[in-house]
């Protein structure tokens, strides 16, 4: 029950937030609208943070952060070369297809007349 209402009471923040950034629109500058947003979303999110769910989700972040840490990324010359495999690949089936379509349209033409 007290995970609901922490959940209510962020959403309700969130709400409230992007309500006043539009109601203030005239009395307030785009920065402080701005900066008002941030910091209620992020008080928002602090709240929704302290229950199971958003524990959870906390937790998760931070399990993938980890796993990102762990990829080896491709070099430079490695994504040249997947890229360019890629292109070529895309462009010999793109042929066949054409021949293909070629031949069946020349098979169909044949049929009709």
């Amino acid at each position: 029950m007290a995970d609901t209402i922490k959940l209510l009471v962020a959403l309700i923040i969130a709400i409230a937030a992007v309500a006043a950034f539009y109601i203030y629109r005239e009395e307030a500058s785009t920065l402080i609208r701005v900066l008002g947003l941030l910091a209620a979303v992020g008080v928002s999110l602090f709240v929704a943070s302290t229950s199971r769910i958003g524990g959870n989700a906390v937790d998760y972040i931070g399990d993938t952060r980890v796993e990102v840490r762990k990829v080896v990324w491709p070099t430079r010359q490695e994504t040249v070369q997947t890229t360019l495999l890629v292109l070529l690949m895309v462009v010999i089936v793109a042929i066949i297809l054409w021949l293909f379509d070629s031949a069946l349209g020349k098979f169909v033409q044949s049929i009709i007349n």
